[in-house]
C-alpha cells in the first residue's frame, strides 16, 4: 500500500521538466502568464515543483518567491468588489482562465524522462522542504485550508472558497481578503529578501508565507503530505537571501 507521500511523488518525466523549467523558464514572460491564468499550476505539479526546487537548490527559493507575489496580487486585487451578489463576483474572478501548464504539455505519473538516478533521486528528496516546513510551521499552519486538512478551519484555499461560493454556502470575504493581504505582505518582505540591498531581512514568517502562497493557490493536499510530520530538526540558517 503506497504512502499519501508516495501518491504524490513525482515521475521521472515530470522531475526532469521541472529542472529545466526551475533553470529560469519560470522567469519567462510567457510561462509566467500561462502561470498567472491558472493561478500557479495543479496541486500536484504546484507542491511538486516547490519540492523538487527545494531538493535541487536547497531552499533558495527566489524564483517562486517572485512568481506567487505578482499572483497574489492578482488575486488580492479581485477581492476589490462593490455592490451585489459579492460571492458570485470573486468566484467569477478567481477562477482559472487556463489550464496547469505541465498537465497541457502531457506531464503525470506515468510520464518518462532522461534523467541520470542520482538526479532522480536528488529530486525526490523530501529533506529540504520537510526541513523548510518544519521551521516555518508556526506561521503556516494557521492558513491551511480546513476542507483540505479535513481539521475544519474556517480557513479556505482559493479552490475550496470557489467551490463554496458557487453552491451557495457561507463565505467571509473580508476574513478571505484580509487572510490574503497578510500572505501577500510577508511574501513582499520574502521576495525581497533575495536582493542584495536587503539581504538577511527575511523572517520565518515571512518565509512562510511561499507556503501558504501555495497553498492558498493550488490546494494543500498535496504539500501537507510531502511535509510529512516535519519531523527533521530545523535548521535557523535556511537559505533565504543572497549570501
Amino acid at each position: 500500500m503506497i504512502t499519501n507521500a508516495e501518491r504524490w511523488q513525482l515521475s521521472d518525466g515530470e522531475l526532469h521538466y521541472i529542472w529545466w523549467f526551475i533553470q529560469g523558464s519560470i522567469m519567462e514572460a510567457d510561462v509566467r502568464w500561462r502561470l498567472r491564468r491558472a493561478w500557479g499550476m495543479c496541486q500536484r505539479h504546484a507542491w511538486g515543483t516547490l519540492a523538487g526546487e527545494a531538493a535541487f537548490r536547497q531552499n533558495y527559493f527566489h524564483g517562486p518567491a517572485i512568481l506567487y507575489e505578482d499572483i497574489l496580487g492578482r488575486a488580492l486585487r479581485a477581492f476589490e468588489l462593490t455592490g451585489p451578489w459579492p460571492a458570485a463576483r470573486i468566484a467569477r474572478r478567481l477562477r482559472p482562465t487556463g489550464p496547469c501548464m505541465m498537465c497541457e504539455m502531457g506531464f503525470d505519473r506515468r510520464s518518462r524522462g532522461s534523467f541520470n538516478r542520482e538526479r532522480l533521486d536528488a529530486g525526490r528528496d523530501l529533506t529540504m522542504i520537510r526541513r523548510f516546513a518544519a521551521t516555518t510551521s508556526e506561521y503556516w499552519t494557521g492558513t491551511v485550508c480546513g476542507k483540505c486538512s479535513g481539521e475544519g478551519s474556517r480557513a479556505r484555499c482559493r479552490p475550496h472558497l470557489l467551490e463554496d461560493a458557487r453552491r451557495g454556502a457561507a463565505v467571509d470575504l473580508v476574513a478571505d481578503r484580509a487572510t490574503l493581504a497578510g500572505i501577500l505582505e510577508r511574501l513582499a518582505v520574502y521576495a525581497r529578501s533575495f536582493r542584495w540591498e536587503s539581504r538577511d531581512t527575511a523572517t520565518d514568517r515571512d518565509r512562510a508565507a511561499l507556503l501558504s502562497a501555495v497553498g492558498w493557490c493550488s490546494g494543500w493536499e498535496a504539500g501537507l503530505a510531502l511535509f510529512g510530520d516535519c519531523g527533521i530538526p530545523p535548521e535557523r540558517e535556511l537559505p533565504g537571501a543572497l549570501p
